[in-house]
């Protein structure tokens, strides 16, 4: 075909040659540019259908990528820097509908979200290349949430390697969280169960070699390094209470049993990796466990010494004798004690380490009450409930030392107020130099631990006080001085020379620079009370629906005529609880903003409550704010492009700063000469939601 069209081509241009009676050289060179005008006609559909052919293969391979990925519980979605919008790739190989950050954070936890955007912010800022989150959805039951890695990277950079657009890939790895939270709770029960025990703890596993031993075993056994013993495969067989069992043959066994280690010779003994007693009384239980072929699988050991406990009861027999003797010596000075402590409000408290038990009485007759130590535990509040474990744990482990602890417990005096409790605890020491018990007093001590907190109090409301102060300096030191500078230039001018006519001109600007001047005194100090958080938040139920057109109108009082303002509210009544006089404040001052960049077109609000948030949305189709501008905006006292500030310069900083103590969000997206939106979103919980039968939008 390309030959035939050849000739005709040159059989033409001869033809031409003949009419006109052209040379024949420049006859073939007309022909030869008419070939190669062919030739790049032909190529150039040549290269067109081949782009056409690999943009096919690629949306079919992007569709083959979406349903591997979705085999393998993954999804892929591309973030834009610029739009801030997210999108998501589609089972077919295309991108789906674009998400403003608003709408895509809805699929994840609030605080998840937070992190992950900050991620994605220190990848398109280059300060990293790539990262990793998990994170969760935004699910209000547990059984119901899922678990997501999102692995972040650069997808594509422009011509300076700046990344133009950022690649997400989405991993479903809630079974893993799953199965690893089960594991974790399996193997904390038992670590609990075995390490917290108040017992002697020991396994040994089929063969009769040490495989465990906990805190209060080695305490026991005087076992000095733990990691030791163990890796040094103690044996069953050593085991001097149960060294007469075959292995094979042991049943569950309790046995109760007197060892005197000075007979042993054997050097498992001798060494110093026990620090036994001479004799020892211990009480025990042997528990070996078989499969269902009854093969033994292993064999726990518990049990506890009772050496001091036996000892104690042989030394109580030994002076029952002298104190009955003394008993009627002591009994006077017993009853001046008691109506001691009946008169000072103090109180006699005992610990016994081999009964795990604590006594508190108000006289040395008899015992009004007995704690166990978890009851102990639990009767402090939260915050001091590691103090008295401490507490006890010291005890327990026979310490030779005095023990003081101050600790607040859950009970309440006439007044209302948490009790404080200090206990002075010092050791009992029996005639062989052994701790035998504990004995000391416990005093009241809530009226100076008041008086403290009340001083504490005192001392960060000064510091507070000083704080708002320098914040106060700090803020004011640049921008007041423009208007004032103004002020005072326009009074000199009155004792100048001048004209009548002018006097007017100085008297506006005058005006106009001291209510500017009022204006941003005002925000100074509102927002050196926000830095000082001297804020308080008051949360009440308050019908939203009603009060929202208000604030808005109010914020567009000073509107130019030819802006038209929409109040899209789709609630009969939405009574919710939140502080409606600072979210009304940022109500009424992202208007204001509104109003103040908008000359002529629409702006409006939008408001809209679901899971648990409140959404404000402010739109218009102002003047707009540029790109390098707009990541800055929540800065105090930032100026665009033209040297402009917004508003007062601390508008947006105090905004942003009484949503953030409120809980919420602020998100805004801004186009040169196209227009503002911006997304507020305050947590909140909805008793009552009544929909309008059809939504109506209130214009003026």
């Amino acid at each position: 075909m390309l030959h035939s069209l050849l000739a005709v081509l040159i059989a033409q241009v001869t033809q031409i040659g003949k009419v006109y009676d052209f040379d024949h050289t420049l006859a073939y060179v007309v022909a030869f540019l008419l070939i190669g005008v062919f030739v790049l006609i032909f190529y150039n559909r040549l290269y067109v259908f081949q782009r056409q052919e690999v943009n096919a293969s690629r949306r079919s391979q992007n569709a083959r990528l979406a349903l591997i990925l979705k085999a393998g519980k993954q999804r892929i979605w591309i973030y834009d820097p610029v739009k801030r919008h997210y999108s998501y790739l589609s089972d077919e190989g295309t991108y789906e509908e674009e998400y403003n950050p608003v709408e895509f954070s809805q699929r994840f936890d609030r605080d998840d979200f937070e992190l992950m955007r900050q991620a994605i912010f220190d990848v398109a800022d280059e300060k990293r290349s790539s990262a990793v989150v998990t994170v969760k959805s935004n699910a209000e039951d547990d059984e119901a949430r899922l678990y997501y890695e999102i692995n972040v990277s650069v997808a594509s950079r422009d011509q300076h390697g700046h990344p133009t657009r950022l690649l997400g890939i989405e991993r479903d790895i809630t079974d893993k969280i799953r199965k690893q939270e089960q594991v974790n709770k399996l193997l904390m029960r038992y670590h609990t169960v075995f390490n917290s025990s108040l017992l002697d703890m020991i396994y040994y596993d089929k063969n009769g070699v040490l495989q465990d031993i906990n805190e209060k075993a080695c305490q026991a056994f005087g076992v000095a390094d733990r990691d030791q013993i163990i890796s040094e495969g103690f044996l069953l067989q050593n085991n001097p209470f149960f060294s007469g069992i075959e292995l094979e043959q042991m049943e569950n066994t309790r046995t109760s049993s007197i060892v005197d280690f000075g007979q042993f010779t054997d050097e498992i003994y001798q060494t110093e990796r026990f620090g036994l007693k001479d004799k020892m009384y211990y009480d025990s239980t042997i528990n070996p466990f078989r499969n269902a072929q009854g093969e033994l699988e292993g064999v726990y050991m518990c049990g506890r010494d009772i050496t001091e406990m036996v000892e104690s009861v042989h030394r109580q027999r030994e002076g029952a004798l002298r104190l009955q003797q003394a008993t009627k010596n002591v009994q006077n000075y017993i009853s001046n004690i008691n109506y001691a402590l009946r008169v000072s409000g103090v109180r006699f408290v005992s610990y016994h380490p081999q009964s795990y038990t604590l006594e508190v009485s108000d006289n040395i007759n008899e015992t009004q009450l007995r704690l166990s130590q978890l009851r102990c535990i639990r009767l402090a509040t939260f915050r001091f409930r590691r103090n008295v474990s401490s507490m006890l744990n010291r005890m327990d482990r026979l310490s030779k030392y005095t023990i003081a602890e101050t600790i607040e417990t859950e009970f309440r005096d006439k007044k209302g107020r948490q009790v404080w409790l200090m206990f002075n605890m010092v050791p009992i020491i029996d005639k062989e130099g052994n701790v035998e018990r504990y004995f000391g007093v416990m005093r009241d001590m809530t009226d100076m631990v008041e008086t403290e907190r009340r001083l504490a109090v005192e001392t960060k409301k000064a510091q507070e006080t000083e704080l708002l102060k320098q914040s106060f300096l700090t803020n004011m030191s640049y921008e007041i001085r423009t208007p004032l500078n103004n002020v005072v230039g326009f009074a000199e001018l009155f004792e100048s020379e001048h004209e009548e006519a002018d006097e007017q001109f100085f008297v506006e600007e005058i005006k106009k620079s001291s209510n500017t001047l009022l204006l941003l005194i005002n925000d100074i100090l509102f927002l050196s009370r926000l830095d000082a958080n001297m804020i308080e938040y008051n949360k009440a139920d308050v019908d939203f629906a009603m009060v929202f057109e208000s604030h808005c109108q109010m914020g567009w009082s000073s509107m130019s005529p030819a802006v038209r303002t929409v109040v899209d509210n789709p609630y009969e009544r939405l009574v919710v609880d939140i502080d409606e006089a600072n979210l009304g404040k940022v109500i009424e001052k992202l208007c204001q903003l509104s109003a103040y960049f908008t000359r002529e077109g629409t702006v409006s609000a939008r408001c809209e409550y679901r899971r648990g948030e409140l959404t404000i949305s402010i739109e218009d189709t102002g003047i707009g704010i540029d790109a390098q501008t707009l990541p800055h905006v929540f800065d105090r006292f930032v100026r665009d492009q033209r040297e402009e500030l917004c508003g007062t310069g601390l508008d947006l900083p105090i905004v942003q700063s009484l949503v953030q103590q409120m809980g919420g969000s602020i998100e805004m997206e801004s186009e040169l000469g196209k227009g503002t939106t911006v997304w507020v979103s305050i947590p909140c919980e909805a008793k009552v939601i009544a929909k309008r039968r059809v939504t109506q939008n209130m214009e003026s």
